[in-house]
């Protein structure tokens, strides 16, 4: 039993939202304020409930904050029969099997149907006909008096239909929750028919029990922090509650009086599977960072104070926990949270564990280093995949969503696992699931499986970038950085001098994620459609002869850029020198790009500069630049046969005869660039490029 799908409806960002969830892990990830902390916190605040989880105002979604303001404000009121509830919705999918326990599930379920096996279980905070009713009326009584403070003291501010609510929305809305029918063929929920859940007092808790471990953790290097000594207790405790009398457990308590070392060693066989799993974990260096949990108990009083984690620096000496790495330290404790709730989830020995046990991780990568977090994301599977196992034969397995922001966590995660959030054009918030990015390769498998590995291995940022730039390779990989802050020194002048204000950011200070992609960027085309951003593709014109061989643009017949006969629908070499910006711009239309002047996508090539046409980003910078490199060429490392700059070659020659590397040639540029890097041009056909991603 899982649940396999959830929808939000006007909860802070998620106005209208849907996300699939996977057996096991479903891994969220996307850029800032795209709702991944909001799909915890509306979980949270309906399957927690607890007092600090109640709703407020400004959970409500703006365009609904709207849609209130106008019913309340309006003249003419809703009758009862055309009044539909109001508020903030959250519906659970959940599908069983004939294996499943369906004890709970049966009293929830709307219907009998063999071929049906979904229940859908909806949450909702909203407003009924009666509340409608006495918002209106004492609106209108609350703007009365407003009106007459105004009258008393004529520089006092009215308080608006906002700030009542903001005040009274409680005495309004309320939590209603219900079980709803479900249409297999359809795939669709309805409010026609519905289980009222308290009226049949129904405990949603036996079904789904619901945990998370907030970004918000407590751990600190502080010297009074003993944030992991205080877990070690926490997981005392539940492992006494759901395991019962245990012989560890035992052995504890007839050793209360005894000496540290005598509780120590009994600490040891009580946690020695945590510590085997944060051993197993990974990332942490023998006789290093090796964690014990030892007795203090000639220090402490208290039962649940008489344990303390050290870290074994050699065999004699124990330093505290304080003394480690944040990184370690919040490794560690997740692992600890994780035993922890894991314990909560399995209850009491009397009491059976919920159907489903639904857990939330978010932004395990806080504080931690690139490696830590790729050692994270390869052992919680198997940490988590053990499920939750009692010693009476109760197994439960753990479904668990991750949200994060960690390139490192996504390049070594299960492609099919990823959920990608982002904004649409309206400004709403969507989820798509990167399994599905499968279908649009249709039969081109080799190609989806080319993306996912490269993705995977090396390029996993672009998921979290507002903008991207394709390159071709190590040359335009080493520069592109340069290049964009050449462009930003430019544009800040240029603007200080006119004396105008430059409405768009710096591109250093942009989102832009660089991917070197070699010849296959018409191969990340689909990738970059899915994910909906803004890119750049800079690439060669790469100009053939008859023969098919590379030469010179001007005698050139064709070219061998298969990117730009992709793109641009196989225009001539003719065509491709005559086309301005505009010409290079592409949205997908029907599933083709199409040239449009509000294109997301340009694709930008070498044009003619100084006269010349050049091929490639070689002679294109020769082209501008032949002061700066002959200037340099005795210390230009990159070069060879430097007696050919002397001789009035033209720049196709240049390029081919005389840079002997060309990764080489792009650090030469670097380094014998003045402080303002104004000592060189960027070639014209990059500088259109990266100022058309420049703008918003």
């Amino acid at each position: 039993m899982k649940v396999f799908k959830l929808k939000i409806e006007n909860y802070r960002l998620l106005k209208s939202f849907s996300m699939d969830l996977e057996k096991e892990l479903s891994l969220v990830i996307g850029k800032n304020n795209t709702g991944k902390t909001s799909i915890l916190s509306v979980l949270d605040k309906f399957l927690g409930q607890s007092e600090r989880n109640k709703f407020s105002f400004d959970d409500f979604n703006i365009d609904f904050k709207k849609e209130l303001k106008a019913i309340v404000e309006a003249e003419e009121a809703i009758s009862e029969e055309n009044y539909k509830r109001l508020g903030i919705r959250l519906r659970l999918f959940i599908d069983y099997t004939e294996t499943d326990n369906l004890s709970n599930v049966s009293r929830v379920m709307m219907d009998l149907d063999p071929d049906n096996n979904v229940v859908v279980l909806g949450f909702e905070y909203t407003i009924d006909f009666t509340g409608y009713s006495r918002v209106r009326k004492e609106y209108r009584e609350f703007e009365a008096e407003e009106k007459k403070k105004i009258q008393a003291k004529p520089d006092y501010t009215i308080r608006n239909v906002y700030d009542f609510l903001r005040l009274h929305q409680t005495d309004y809305f309320r939590i209603n929750k219900r079980s709803l029918s479900y249409d297999p063929a359809t795939k669709q929920e309805s409010d026609g028919q519905s289980i009222d859940l308290d009226t049949e007092k129904i405990k949603i808790s036996d079904i789904i029990n619901f945990k998370y471990i907030s970004a918000k953790r407590d751990v600190a290097n502080k010297e009074v922090d003993k944030t992991l000594s205080g877990q070690t207790s926490r997981i005392y405790r539940r492992t006494e509650t759901s395991d019962g009398q245990n012989k560890a457990v035992e052995d504890f308590k007839d050793k209360l009086s005894e000496t540290d070392a005598h509780l120590s060693g009994i600490y040891k066989t009580l946690f020695d599977s945590i510590v085997k799993k944060v051993k197993d974990f990974g990332g942490v260096k023998i006789n290093e960072s090796e964690i014990e949990i030892i007795s203090t108990l000639q220090h402490r009083e208290l039962l649940e104070g008489n344990t303390t984690v050290v870290y074994k620096h050699d065999a004699d000496n124990h330093l505290p926990e304080h003394y480690n790495g944040l990184g370690y330290m919040n490794l560690i404790s997740m692992i600890f949270e994780i035993e922890i709730l894991v314990h909560e989830f399995k209850r009491e020995k009397d009491k059976r564990p919920a159907d489903i046990n639904l857990l939330f991780i978010e932004e395990p990568e806080a504080h931690t280093h690139p490696q830590m977090q790729y050692v994270f994301i390869k052992n919680i599977k198997k940490l988590i995949g053990e499920g939750i196992k009692r010693e009476d034969g109760e197994h439960k397995e753990l479904q668990y969503i991750i949200s994060t922001h960690s390139a490192c966590i996504v390049a070594d995660s299960d492609f099919n696992d990823i959920k990608y959030l982002k904004r649409d054009k309206g400004g709403g918030i969507i989820t798509k699931n990167l399994k599905d990015l499968k279908n649009e390769y249709d039969a081109e498998t080799t190609q989806y499986q080319f993306l996912k590995q490269y993705l995977t291995i090396s390029r996993a940022e672009i998921f979290f970038a507002d903008k991207a730039i394709l390159i071709e390779g190590d040359t335009e990989r080493i520069l592109v950085p340069t290049l964009m802050r050449k462009i930003d020194i430019e544009e800040e002048k240029k603007f200080v001098a006119s004396g105008e204000k430059d409405e768009d950011l710096p591109l250093l200070s942009q989102n832009i994620s660089v991917v070197e992609v070699g010849a296959y960027s018409q191969i990340f085309e689909r990738f970059i459609d899915f994910l909906g951003i803004k890119g750049l593709i800079i690439t060669d014109l790469d100009a053939v002869d008859g023969d098919g061989k590379k030469c010179e643009v001007e005698v050139g017949v064709d070219y061998s850029n298969a990117a730009i006969r992709y793109f641009f629908n196989n225009p001539s070499l003719d065509n491709l020198k005559g086309f301005g910006l505009l010409n290079k711009l592409f949205n997908k239309v029907a599933g083709v790009w199409t040239n449009q002047a509000d294109g997301r996508l340009c694709v930008v090539y070498q044009t003619k500069e100084n006269g010349y046409n050049a091929r490639s980003f070689e002679d294109a910078f020769i082209n501008i630049n032949m002061g700066y490199v002959n200037d340099n060429k005795d210390s230009f490392r990159g070069l060879q046969n430097r007696e050919h700059l002397e001789n009035d070659l033209g720049a196709y020659e240049l390029a081919d005869k005389c840079i002997k590397k060309k990764t080489h040639f792009a650090l030469d540029i670097i380094y014998h660039s003045n402080e303002e890097l104004s000592n060189w041009q960027v070639p014209s056909y990059i500088k259109e490029g990266l100022l058309w991603l420049k703008r918003d």
